[in-house]
């Protein structure tokens, strides 16, 4: 029996899936960043009831219906809380990756532009926001099709700039203003990642950090 020669892996993606994934998003500042700003300020205008107990997550869910209305409903794409990415799941019993918002392409769902929060105490409590870039996004387990995505953070108190300024120094890298908002409190970041081998998924990713300032909400234990 002749010995097979060892080939590199292929990837069981679709290239026509690969191309629509990289090709959707146009202008992710004037598309996604507008309508969750929208949101937050929908959010600011009347606020709702936030259970501090479970601040994160009560936030994010309110936040959700709020960029819907900010959204026509003719979009190529909607707003989901919560929505699974099962596309870097690990094998059962794992359970894959959760988004906390996204925005999902209406004729493919299994594309998704993912947004994730973290809860901010104060501008030098970042380890957790920069956890989710570094060891997240830049592994290619959270956004594999897509070669961008957000981070939003509560912040509790302080200000947005100091925040901004102890995410880069976290994260070892410049944050730039988007020239889009200058009036809002955003900035993005650059970033090269290693796709897993065999997986099609972009290396180049770009990172919008946004920052919203809830002075009138605290933390509480659970209990």
């Amino acid at each position: 029996m002749r010995g097979r020669s060892l080939q590199p892996p292929r990837s069981s993606v679709d290239p026509d899936f690969v191309d629509l994934a990289a090709s959707w998003i146009s202008d992710p500042e004037r598309q996604f960043i507008r309508f969750i700003w929208e949101g937050f300020d929908r959010f600011k205008a009347k606020p709702p009831v936030v259970n501090e107990r479970d601040l994160e997550r009560s936030v994010t869910q309110l936040l959700e219906p709020r960029i819907r209305e900010s959204m026509t409903g003719y979009e190529p794409y909607y707003v989901q809380h919560g929505p699974f990415e099962r596309e870097t799941m690990k094998a059962a019993p794992a359970q894959p990756p959760e988004y906390d918002l996204a925005f999902v392409l209406r004729s493919n769902e299994k594309i998704m532009w993912p947004v994730e929060a973290k809860v901010l105490e104060t501008p030098s409590q970042v380890s957790k926001y920069a956890n989710d870039v570094e060891n997240e996004f830049l592994t290619c387990r959270y956004a594999p099709f897509t070669s961008s995505g957000a981070m939003v953070g509560y912040l509790l108190s302080g200000n947005s700039s100091d925040a901004f300024d102890n995410i880069a120094k976290k994260l070892g890298c410049s944050l730039e203003t988007l020239s889009g908002y200058p009036e809002r409190e955003n900035r993005r970041s650059e970033h090269t990642r290693t796709a897993p081998a065999g997986k099609p998924y972009p290396t180049t990713f770009v990172c919008y950090h946004i920052v919203f300032e809830f002075p009138d909400l605290s933390r509480h234990p659970k209990g």
